[in-house]
């Protein structure tokens, strides 16, 4: 007893002479001592003392970078969100699946067909969706690489004109694709000759069967189209055009007509093309000159116009709507929205005018007269005619000029060009030069040159069903209409086939 007090009396002396009171200094835990010694810690396990903590600092720097070794690597945000939804995916499969109590409920549930070939295919499908390229390949990347690269083909094909078809069943991967001149419509299936004058317009109708033609010699005829032969008749004489007819608009169900006369004309006929009957011969001024037409797409209204200064929207019955003063028209079109009417003008430019809130403004300028133009079926691209340069092909959306094809001779006439073939991919343009050029859009030259008229060409047009159908009116007094080569020997027959296997 006397022994442990003398300890206890020694210890806290120990205390006292360092400053430290007993509770402070010294802690005694399951045989272990723990002492603070001048700040310096110091501690006793089983029997072994302990050496002071600053006389042990390298010790301590290597503890604390093996514990920064052992800290988790911090995952990123991305990281974070992909664990994040794979735990909630897995948490609502549990719901769902969990919840059956029959076998045959869970494969319905799952639309697992059971094991095998099928069942194995559409998991291996379904995992390469998740897994990035570099890991895996895309379920069926050759045969989308195979298609690729025929589609590529068939778009550089200058003559190809026929639908594009997203198998491989019905091409030839050992050859390269490409068509034959021999079926594009470059040769004269037939020569219509019933004009006695100059024929100055011809149109197909939307729905591609019947063609329309005005003529000098102050009539229309309506000739209807053979689907199946591509061979056209007469169907129906329009007369009574005292100064000729130098444009044609069809309705957008095809029901009506509309024709005009050159410039000293101040009226214009409004036929139904059924009948035969004159529904409407408008004219608000005998100083009017109404040379252009263009129908809104709801069939109930249409545009017409002039350069001295006339444009005006009109009914079916002719009368007055709106006007529009102090515009010289020179060509008109109605956009799909039934708001916009481009109109191009003696200023040499194309410009929307909105009838509803009377607005207007510039689309499209040129540095020459723009004699005629056309705009595409989407309303994207126009083609222009313009005077001296040749034909033009305008981005209207972003409002810059495309592309200027070459080739054709374009003076001081009115001639007019349209859009045509498969995907509106051709571009088609009378000339003052006797012949018909057409181009493949995307390119600059011409990919024919069709011959046969004798005097200047003043209008084309691609039948919208039948891309294999042209016509063309021309001041000879003739229509020519063109189609593929009447005879192919075995080679080019195959390739037409193998064209036409692809619209089927």
């Amino acid at each position: 007893m006397q022994a442990n007090g003398a300890g206890q009396e020694c210890e806290s002396e120990v205390s006292c002479r360092n400053g430290e009171s007993s509770s402070a200094g010294a802690a005694y835990s399951n045989g272990l001592l723990s002492v603070t010694n001048n700040g310096n810690a110091v501690s006793n396990n089983n029997g072994v003392a302990g050496q002071p903590a600053s006389n042990n600092n390298n010790n301590s720097s290597a503890a604390e970078a093996n514990a920064g070794v052992k800290k988790k690597k911090r995952l990123s945000q991305s990281e974070e969100d992909v664990i994040r939804l794979i735990g909630q995916h897995l948490h609502d499969l549990g719901l769902k699946y969990l919840m059956c109590s029959h076998a045959e409920d869970l494969r319905a549930k799952a639309e697992w067909e059971g094991k095998g070939t099928a069942s194995r295919t559409k998991l291996l499908d379904k995992l390469q969706t998740y897994l990035p390229p570099s890991v895996m390949l895309p379920p069926r990347r050759l045969q989308t690489l195979l298609k690729q690269a025929v589609e590529l083909q068939r778009e550089r094909c200058l003559y190809h004109n026929t639908k594009l078809d997203s198998g491989l069943d019905s091409v030839s991967l050992l050859l390269d694709h490409a068509c034959s001149r021999k079926q594009f419509p470059c040769y004269t299936q037939q020569i219509l000759t019933e004009h006695c004058n100059e024929v100055w317009f011809c149109k197909f109708s939307n729905d591609g069967t019947k063609l329309a033609t005005g003529s000098k010699d102050t009539t229309v005829i309506v000739w209807q189209v053979d689907m199946d032969t591509h061979q056209l008749k007469l169907m129906k004489t329009l007369e009574g055009h005292a100064y000729g007819v130098s444009y044609l608009a069809w309705s957008p169900d095809d029901t009506y007509l509309i024709a005009c006369g050159p410039d000293d004309c101040s009226e214009l006929w409004l036929w139904n093309v059924q009948t035969g009957e004159l529904r409407t011969k408008m004219s608000q001024s005998h100083e009017d000159s109404l040379t252009s037409v263009a129908w809104n797409p709801d069939g109930k209204r249409f545009v017409s116009g002039g350069q001295r200064g006339q444009f005006y929207q009109c009914d079916l019955d002719g009368n007055l709507l709106d006007s529009w003063e102090g515009v010289r028209v020179q060509c008109l079109w109605c956009l799909s929205d039934g708001r916009t009417v481009l109109a191009s003008d003696t200023h040499q430019r194309i410009r929307g005018y909105n009838f509803e809130d009377l607005t207007d403004r510039n689309i499209v300028q040129e540095d020459h007269p723009i004699m005629s133009f056309t705009v595409s079926k989407n309303g994207r691209l126009a083609l222009l005619n313009v005077a001296t340069q040749g034909v033009h092909l305008w981005d209207l959306q972003d409002r810059v000029l495309v592309r200027k094809y070459q080739g054709v001779t374009q003076g001081f006439y009115t001639i007019h060009s349209c859009f045509g073939g498969h995907n509106e991919d051709f571009i088609a343009s009378g000339s003052e030069d006797h012949k018909v050029y057409i181009w493949h859009r995307r390119s600059e030259l011409p990919i024919a040159e069709l011959t046969g008229h004798t005097r200047t060409v003043n209008c084309v047009s691609w039948n919208p069903v039948l891309p294999g159908l042209l016509a063309s009116a021309s001041d000879d007094g003739t229509v020519r209409v063109w189609g593929p080569a009447p005879f192919l020997d075995v080679q080019d027959a195959e390739g037409l086939n193998e064209c036409c296997s692809m619209d089927s």
